[in-house]
């Protein structure tokens, strides 16, 4: 609704400085000088614009995770990509440093915790820690924060607990913890220079295709993950 407001900003102004906009406050003459008074407001326009600011990367997550599109695979690393840029939003906004502390941030914050908490499950770890892309030098040198997924925490165990889950033997599952060190740390196989140079540039599902015969467990594992949409939108519509 307010980014339709911002569209439509220099039409409302127009249409209540017109003369016709006389004929019609005569209904309601209180709401009109209220109309009025808020479409001419400055500030008004300026928290608009700052609501937007902050709730535009919420708004694109929810975008980009309902079509039926494979996504399953993106969406740990959309989601602290999103928070990043709301903290800085309104940061920027507020005027303050790094360092110093948002009371508002620390609300909105708590909120999107939350949600991630209530819809995050251990296959989006697992198909964020199978995604080539997130070791590739590209993509953590862009920030400084980054790491590669097996040396996070979080997601070390969650993905444990997912091959946990799907891998019962456990000689098994040996195999594949071994299959995953080489994949995540580019030797026996995973060493080959297009190999690495593959990982920013290829499409996760392709770059399996083409490099993860050998860890042959652990491809037809990630080939499913990489093929999943991420919200139950698809079966609703149906």
């Amino acid at each position: 609704m307010l980014q339709r407001f911002k569209q439509l900003k220099k039409g409302l102004q127009e249409m209540i400085i017109s003369d016709q906009w006389s004929s019609y406050k005569e209904d309601d003459v209180a709401k009109a000088k209220f109309v009025k008074d808020t479409l001419l407001n400055d500030k008004w326009w300026d928290k608009v614009d700052y609501i937007l600011s902050f709730t535009s990367p919420i708004y694109d997550v929810l975008r980009r995770t309902g079509p039926e599109a494979s996504s399953l695979h993106l969406v740990y690393e959309m989601w602290d990509s999103m928070i990043e840029k709301v903290k800085n939003a309104i940061y920027q906004y507020e005027r303050k440093e790094e360092s110093e502390e948002s009371t508002f941030y620390k609300v909105v914050h708590s909120i999107l915790i939350d949600r991630w908490t209530k819809s995050n499950t251990h296959l989006h770890c697992l198909a964020h820690s199978l995604n080539p892309r997130y070791y590739s030098h590209k993509w953590l040198s862009e920030d400084s924060n980054r790491v590669p997924p097996h040396q996070d925490l979080e997601l070390t165990r969650e993905r444990l607990k997912c091959f946990k889950r799907f891998f019962l033997d456990v000689d098994v599952r040996r195999k594949v913890n071994i299959e995953f060190a080489n994949f995540s740390d580019g030797r026996e196989g995973f060493d080959d220079l297009d190999s690495l140079n593959d990982r920013g540039q290829m499409d996760p599902k392709a770059w399996w295709l083409v490099h993860g015969v050998n860890a042959p467990i652990l491809q037809k594992v990630t080939l499913k993950l990489l093929a999943q949409p991420c919200s139950s939108s698809c079966c609703e519509r149906n």
